[in-house]
């Protein structure tokens, strides 16, 4: 490891948690160098969704290079991105009679939450944006300026502005009304709150603990954006391409968002993408006034579309849901067994985790698992929460084998506590 130490900046993070030198990944298992297997439930920060290395996006994206495709196109015209848009529209899009223009922001998930903010103040002529306790949306000066992580927010090294912090979902409990709160700040001649441009939020705060907003709060949410002519922005970066049941996080909900942020698993294969979906009357964008010289990966084009496939028929994402009740259960089961170390269970379909009681039990239960050659990382302000995300299509077997090393670790952590 001395290179890294060498030469490798401080900033560097993961690999403190995970102190091995991989080496190659296959379906739900990462090798390090002496080829020692370590079942993935990070898969990538959720930019796996379908685990390393897929067979088929493996099979094109190789036949594609063989070929000599284009690689890099900026946004100019590509056949690998007109044959993406095209299964995107006709697979994701119109089954679930969604009518969106799709922009390619840049290749980042930050990428695409600051052209969505950039077109919400163009659109409204209003400069403040509503975001929410706990959130997180990247790591560049606008996504740092809405999201709630202090130690994430100091880096910026300078006073973040133009942006309203309001109470998520049961931030103060299940009894406190947030959206009664926030529409009356929005209302309110004296309360010091201008009306936003846009309020941004995730479904479930993935970097943020692990919080689920209900069906019932988003939906409120949005008609509290309409009444007020706040665009509402869906970051579904983590949360979306399947992670939380469906393509989309929000589906089966009344909603309707104006902008959509989707990377991470986009591209199926984690090459980096990202895209912006805006309602198309709002699609006001001059040519050029967003650019980046790296929005047109077409390598990501050719997984993404072979990725789409399983979104074809409704069997996956039923898939994913009998597996997110697995983990769940098993989960509960935990946190029954074990009421000293773990205060609660969150999220939704596959991504999942355990709440520990104290701040520093959800590293040290990682770094345990991760000795016992699982992969599994922490979320929360505090990393007070083990975050499950294993690939979707992993095999029942391997996914009951990560949920045992989850098992045996918290009985070996309640023990020491209990000592």
């Amino acid at each position: 490891m001395n290179i890294f130490e060498e030469v490798e900046s401080e900033v560097r993070s993961y690999c403190r948690s995970f102190p091995a030198i991989f080496a190659r990944g296959e379906g739900s298992y990462l090798y390090d160098q002496d080829n020692v297997a370590y079942l993935d439930f990070f898969s990538g920060a959720g930019a796996l969704n379908y685990g390393h290395n897929p067979p088929a996006m493996k099979k094109r994206l190789l036949e594609y290079i063989e070929a000599n495709g284009i690689t890099h196109s900026l946004d100019m015209s590509s056949i690998a991105k007109a044959r993406f848009l095209e299964k995107f529209r006709d697979t994701v899009l119109l089954p679930r009679n969604m009518h969106y223009k799709v922009q390619f922001p840049g290749p980042t998930g930050t990428n695409a939450v600051e052209s969505s903010l950039k077109l919400a103040r163009k659109v409204t002529g209003r400069e403040k944006i509503l975001f929410f306790t706990q959130a997180f949306h990247g790591m560049t000066l606008g996504s740092l300026s809405i999201s709630g992580n202090m130690f994430k927010r100091e880096g910026a090294g300078l006073s973040l502005t133009n942006t309203i912090c309001m109470p998520y979902d049961g931030y103060f409990g299940e009894e406190a009304d947030t959206i009664e709160y926030m529409d009356r700040m929005l209302e309110s001649s004296g309360s010091g709150v201008d009306l936003p441009a846009a309020a941004i939020v995730e479904t479930v705060q993935a970097e943020g603990g692990l919080n689920a907003a209900s069906q019932q709060w988003l939906e409120r949410l949005e008609a509290l954006c309409r009444k007020y002519g706040m665009l509402l922005i869906v970051d579904d970066i983590q949360a979306g391409c399947g992670r939380a049941g469906s393509f989309f996080s929000f589906e089966n909900m009344n909603l309707e968002p104006d902008i959509v942020c989707l990377s991470k698993s986009i591209s199926g294969y984690g090459l980096p993408m990202a895209l912006c979906l805006i309602r198309p009357d709002i699609d006001i964008w001059e040519p050029g006034e967003h650019n980046g010289t790296f929005r047109g990966n077409n390598l990501a084009f050719i997984t993404a579309t072979e990725a789409i496939d399983h979104w074809k028929t409704p069997a996956f994402p039923a898939e994913i849901m009998r597996k997110s009740q697995v983990v769940e259960k098993r989960l509960l089961e935990l946190e029954e067994a074990f009421p000293e170390l773990i205060s609660g269970v969150r999220g939704r379909g596959l991504i999942l985790g355990l709440a520990l009681r104290e701040k520093d039990m959800g590293a040290r239960l990682s770094r345990s698992c991760f000795n016992a050659k699982l992969l599994v990382e922490t979320s929360g302000a505090d990393s007070d929460v083990l975050k499950l995300l294993p690939a979707l299509n992993i095999d029942d077997a391997d996914l009951e084998k990560g949920l045992d090393i989850i098992e045996e670790c918290v009985s070996a952590m309640a023990d020491k506590v209990l000592v």
